[in-house]
């Protein structure tokens, strides 16, 4: 790739899409000015001038070409993990050793002594730093740059690191992640890391860009990444570990609220099959959306002939997108009251359609887009994006044709992306796991309060769009102690946390399967059947279910199962 190709591939004048072009070259001849990079059989990422992007685009070429926009999902106990009993038994003396943890966030503090040996050296194998342009980017990647353990020790004996490794954490949601699932116990603080001699390969994420932002009206200092920048950070993180040939285990603390919701999507699909390969354990947050109010389901009152759906839209709010998702085979449609009271009559569905649409006494332009079948879930997709919308109760009546009235769900994006005020009056709690918690094959976690063992109120519930189990376990993410950026350590609360605390336990089994021979060729399949097997569970409670899944985790109880049949 010429240097003016990769130029394209960071720069803000250039829009990325992504494209199924299923090896037929000819699927990049309608764009202009295109420089391409081929993913794999299926997929492939182009960039085009950013002036290709007009608000039609979703009519024009579908709704997955655009990037999905993820944000962080988030801003402890071992004992309730089972991790010092386990400890105890000193054959079960695990602490990650051999076992890779990927970070792929906003950046980690390489720094901060935990995550330093006892002689001052890193624990971090390497850096891909997207955001520095001016080192030298990983072998077959074209932008960035890639710092190795060399290059960091080198940093850490100088007066001045940052001179000699310029990556850094400027947001803390990293490193975070990084300290509770790895770090080194700092017991006067009441830190305990959980894979304690676990290595890290680390992906600090590039914004995303303007095109993208502008386009679902995300605002500039939203911590905003792409779905194009992460599954090449995914990429990058798979390539080290088979080059060190040694097992990964992933944690993903980043998530959307875009996309049907049902497993599938570039990035998703993507996941679930990595998941399945040996040495790969992919750890996902569920995401802090369950008492957000930005989900509604619901059905068409037959008597009616309609639902009536009451969004609340703040004071201020500078515009946002909204995704309708019907149920197949039937057909949905809408029409829209504005706070002011002007009516916009029923936009009858029957082909893909784009629509403007202004208002007399409303600031407010909408965009509407249908696309009756969706390219990647099949499904009919109404997107509707406000822009400078007016505060105070909007009212969309749904329509449907067919008369199955299996039913429909919208929902508002993450929460970062949009007002805490902006919400539906008749809200849903469930099925509010962020995309990539609803992929299949990895394992999503949801956090618990482990001093009283209560649910954490705004964990995201599930089931998936198309009732797969999500969540499949409850880890510790209340007031979980972990490192903050000013060296110290503060409690974290969220999904993230628990996830975090998940992929430290991920890396023992890892340990234990992989490293020390006991399960070579363990995926996180097994992984997910270990963690659900050894879950504890209240036997006041029917599992799996919507807020729980499967129990809470338990490391020691995993252990404690296979004794009979393995002879452990």
């Amino acid at each position: 790739m010429i240097p003016e190709e990769r130029e394209r591939i960071i720069s803000e004048d250039y829009a990325d899409l992504i494209i199924e072009w299923n090896g037929d070259p000819s699927a990049f001849d309608r764009f202009p000015d295109t420089t391409v990079q081929i993913i794999n059989a299926q997929y492939a990422f182009v960039h085009v001038p950013v002036s290709f992007i007009t608000q039609d685009i979703v009519y024009r070429m579908g709704y997955s070409v655009l990037p999905t926009c993820f944000g962080i999902i988030s801003q402890s106990s071992l004992e309730s993990s089972g991790i010092f009993r386990l400890r105890n038994i000193p054959i079960f003396n695990l602490r990650g050793q051999g076992v890779l943890i990927g970070i792929i966030d906003t950046g980690i503090d390489y720094t901060n002594p935990i995550f330093k040996y006892a002689d001052n050296t890193t624990r971090i194998v390497s850096i891909w730093d997207q955001t520095i342009t001016s080192g030298t980017p990983p072998a077959n990647f074209a932008y960035g740059s890639e710092y190795n353990r060399e290059q960091i020790n080198l940093a850490l004996q100088s007066e001045d690191p940052l001179s000699i490794v310029p990556s850094t954490d400027d947001n803390g949601h990293g490193t975070m992640v990084a300290g509770i699932a790895g770090g080194r116990e700092v017991v006067e603080s009441n830190f305990y890391g959980i894979a304690t001699d676990a290595e890290y390969v680390v992906v600090k994420l590039k914004p995303a860009k303007q095109f993208l932002r502008n386009f679902f009206f995300i605002e500039e200092n939203a911590a905003c990444f792409q779905e194009t920048d992460i599954i090449f950070g995914l990429l990058y993180l798979y390539q080290s570990a088979i080059n060190l040939n040694r097992p990964l285990v992933l944690c993903i603390a980043i998530g959307s609220s875009q996309g049907a919701h049902d497993g599938m999507g570039t990035l998703s699909t993507y996941l679930s099959g990595v998941s399945a390969a040996p040495g790969i354990g992919i750890v996902v947050a569920a995401g802090n959306e369950g008492n957000a109010r930005r989900h509604y389901s619901g059905r068409v009152n037959p008597a009616i002939g309609y639902d009536t759906v009451e969004l609340n839209v703040a004071e201020n709010e500078a515009g946002f997108s909204m995704e309708l998702w019907g149920n197949p085979p039937d057909i949905y449609s809408i029409d829209i009251l504005t706070p002011s009271g002007e009516y916009i009559p029923r936009i009858v569905a029957g082909r893909d359609e784009h629509r403007v649409i202004s208002f007399i006494f409303e600031p407010t332009i909408i965009y509407v887009d249908y696309q009756m079948v969706e390219s990647q879930s099949g499904e009919q997709l109404i997107l509707i994006r406000f822009s400078n919308p007016s505060p105070g109760i909007w009212r969309f009546n749904v329509y449907e044709r067919g008369g199955l009235n299996i039913g429909f769900n919208i929902w508002l994006p993450m929460n970062g992306f949009i007002s805490d005020e902006t919400y539906f009056i008749r809200s849903d709690p469930f099925t509010t796991i962020l995309t990539l918690g609803n992929a299949i094959g990895p394992l999503t976690v949801t956090a618990y309060n482990d001093v009283d063992e209560s649910l954490y109120s705004n964990s995201s519930r599930g089931y998936t769009r198309t009732n797969i189990i999500k969540p499949e376990v409850a880890a510790p993410g209340v007031n979980v102690i972990g490192p903050s950026l000013d060296g110290g350590f503060t409690p974290f609360t969220g999904t993230s946390v628990s996830a975090a605390h998940t992929t430290g336990i991920a890396a023992l089994l890892f340990e234990w399967g992989i490293v020390r021979g006991n399960m070579p060729a363990m995926s996180t399949v097994e992984m997910k059947n270990l963690i659900i097997r050894g879950a504890r569970r209240d036997m006041n409670l029917v599992y799996p279910n919507r807020d729980w899944g499967y129990g809470i985790l338990d490391v020691f109880n995993i252990f404690d199962s296979l004794r009979g049949e393995m002879g452990i």
